[in-house]
């Protein structure tokens, strides 16, 4: 989920990101855990007459527990998470493409947890996790599901919760749509516009209320990351 213009909060981000590292010099001496290893390229996008790939049926009961903590630190890069992404949007019944660019979408901030809850101890409604998931979306979506025990503040420390988490969303989003849509837009455009906007702004587009343009510049950016997201997950 954005967190608003993201341009402004850039300057934010930076001032925090200067505390943290001096304190985390202090500290650590500089030591940094291990990264998760690279991952792909581009190839594929959305089709203009909203045709775009839809989400495959879901399983039902989930099976896949959750992984144990990818010992987040350094350069992030979506791609890096193409496995738990497949994995998770599988068990979700979800479209891998959608998930993995919405990863995309959701990197303009750093994703360093010690940023994070920096950044958060200032501004107490902000979202955390690669996927940038609010506390009361992640509360709503675990009931039930194979990470029903675990909690929000975990997100930054565990980024395959973070994917798993909104893979489940999403799978609870396209269950709120319509069968038929009036909208112009395709399935996975809408349940990225729920992401970002929340499902009642999504069932409002889906009966054909114009995308304002933060919406819109939300679904701009998708539309840009959708062919290296569908080469990342194949």
């Amino acid at each position: 989920m954005s967190e608003g213009q993201q341009g402004s909060r850039w300057g934010r981000w930076l001032v925090i990101g200067v505390l943290v590292a001096a304190g985390w010099g202090i500290v650590h001496g500089g030591d940094h855990p291990t990264t998760a290893s690279s991952g792909a390229s581009p190839s594929a996008t959305p089709s203009p007459d909203g045709a775009g790939p839809s989400a495959s049926a879901p399983s039902g009961s989930a099976s896949t527990a959750p992984s144990k903590p990818s010992k987040p630190s350094g350069r992030y890069d979506p791609a890096d998470y193409a496995a738990p992404v497949r994995r998770f949007a599988a068990e979700a019944g979800v479209n891998p493409q959608l998930l993995m660019a919405i990863l995309y979408n959701e990197s303009y901030k750093p994703h360093d947890p010690e940023l994070e809850r920096a950044w958060q101890r200032s501004k107490p409604e902000a979202s955390f996790g690669i996927a940038n998931m609010h506390r009361a979306a992640f509360d709503d979506t675990k009931p039930g599901r194979p990470f029903a025990d675990r909690q929000w503040e975990e997100l930054p420390d565990d980024r395959d919760l973070a994917v798993q988490a909104a893979a489940w969303h999403l799978h609870d989003l396209a269950g709120q749509l319509p069968a038929r849509p009036s909208a112009p837009l395709n399935h996975d455009e809408l349940l990225a516009l729920g992401y970002n906007a929340g499902a009642g702004n999504m069932l409002a587009f889906a009966r054909g209320v114009k995308v304002g343009s933060q919406a819109q510049s939300y679904l701009d950016r998708l539309h840009d990351n959708w062919a290296k997201s569908g080469t990342a997950v194949q």
